[in-house]
């Protein structure tokens, strides 16, 4: 039974592991084993590195969260609101918008670039 709550744990690590480095999900059938060691090592001190950093060290520890209860929104009639999507959806298909907003990036970044310091 022990042996299985360690398998159980391990899948678990390796799975964050994947889940935030793409490396530790690719196939590694060809790689030396001392790499595969060194790449290992790096990623869970990287993580330990990441999970340290977010952790906020002043807050105090809690067993449980409560969320307060969803608000539903009574919707009366469909159509208007199906009407309302399609309305947001044309503003964000919007090729002049899109253009618009391109130029006026690439104009903010030109402008940043000459106005710096390099």
């Amino acid at each position: 039974m022990k042996q299985e709550a360690c398998r159980k744990d391990a899948k678990h690590a390796f799975g964050v592991l994947q889940s935030r480095f793409a490396v530790v999900a690719r196939p590694t059938r060809f790689w030396h084993k001392h790499i595969l060691h060194d790449i290992m090592t790096t990623c869970i001190i990287m993580h330990n590195m990441i999970i340290a950093d977010e952790r906020d060290v002043t807050e105090s520890i809690k067993d449980h969260m409560e969320t307060p209860p969803p608000e539903v929104e009574m919707v009366l009639d469909e159509n208007i609101r199906f009407q309302q999507f399609l309305a947001r959806h044309r503003r964000i298909r919007d090729k002049d918008a899109h253009i618009a907003l391109r130029n006026a990036l690439i104009n903010h970044l030109w402008d940043d670039y000459i106005n710096s310091d390099n």
